[in-house]
């Protein structure tokens, strides 16, 4: 009986080596695709958080420059009136 287990294990080895052997190529290819992919998904959400970052500079630049001018328009109709009642 040990001798037959013997000589099953040697073509059942050679198999599973063999299917091993294939099969690797695959999987080391779907980890690179899944590290690209997830590489491109990184790259794309820092890329939509810098847009943001702008949008809110921009913003804040637009407001800013609204205060502005709603300020220089109240001196402006504040210099008209010490014209007008001088």
């Amino acid at each position: 009986m040990y001798i037959r287990l013997k000589k099953m294990m040697l073509p059942i080895s050679l198999c599973l080596v063999s299917s091993l052997a294939l099969v690797s190529p695959t999987l080391v290819k779907a980890a690179s695709d899944t590290g690209s992919i997830a590489a491109s998904k990184a790259a794309d959400q820092k890329a939509a958080l810098a847009k943001k970052a702008k949008e809110r500079e921009k913003a804040a630049e637009d407001k800013k420059t609204a205060e502005t001018a709603i300020s220089v328009e109240g001196e402006n109709k504040k210099e008209l009136e010490k014209e007008i009642t001088k």
